[in-house]
């Protein structure tokens, strides 16, 4: 998985590269999924969630620069592979499955482990000033990886790279009334 899905997708992170080596990520997936742990593609987590492909979480976590010591918050947590990646890494690791949380101590990373539409100012808020969010964002049906630094208050994203990455209900933007054509 190292040599043919992450380093050709510009996973550079030596830091995220070893985890990603040592991680049993057939561990963190339903019994069925097992022997396709590794292929580089979502995984079917059932309830309309997914598990990231290899490749997509691997380029935003080595966006994100994870470093030892740092606290990180895991949104939309799943089945716990990315905060054990993070753990791995040495950070100390908050997860929750949804959005809110009652820590209160800021964060240097924020993972959003799925697509968004749009990300609450609540998460922002417990950004450290210069932390780092990652998520995908998902606009008209694409998702396109995407990490922003809190800076007074505010994120500031920029998007990396296409990539399959499956939406998080609870992350969707308001619907508008549009007129039928």
């Amino acid at each position: 998985m190292v040599d043919s899905q992450l380093r050709p997708e510009a996973v550079t992170d030596t830091a995220v590269l070893a985890a990603m080596a040592a991680v049993p990520r057939e561990e963190f997936v339903p019994a069925a999924a097992r022997a396709s742990a590794y292929s580089d593609r979502p995984i079917a987590l059932g309830g309309g969630r997914s598990m990231m492909a290899p490749a997509a979480l691997g380029r935003l976590l080595s966006e994100l620069a994870p470093r030892a010591g740092e606290r990180a918050l895991v949104v939309a947590a799943a089945t716990g592979y990315s905060a054990a990646l993070l753990e791995f890494i040495g950070l100390d690791v908050t997860s929750i499955d949804g959005v809110e949380t009652s820590e209160s101590e800021p964060f240097d990373l924020i993972l959003i482990d799925g697509a968004v539409e749009d990300i609450p100012q609540s998460l922002v808020d417990l950004l450290a000033e210069g932390g780092r969010l990652g998520t995908a964002l998902r606009d008209r049906g694409v998702s396109r990886l995407a990490v922003g630094r809190a800076v007074a208050g505010r994120l500031s994203l920029r998007t990396i790279v296409d990539a399959d990455v499956a939406p998080l209900p609870q992350f969707e933007r308001p619907r508008a009334f549009t007129f039928p054509v």
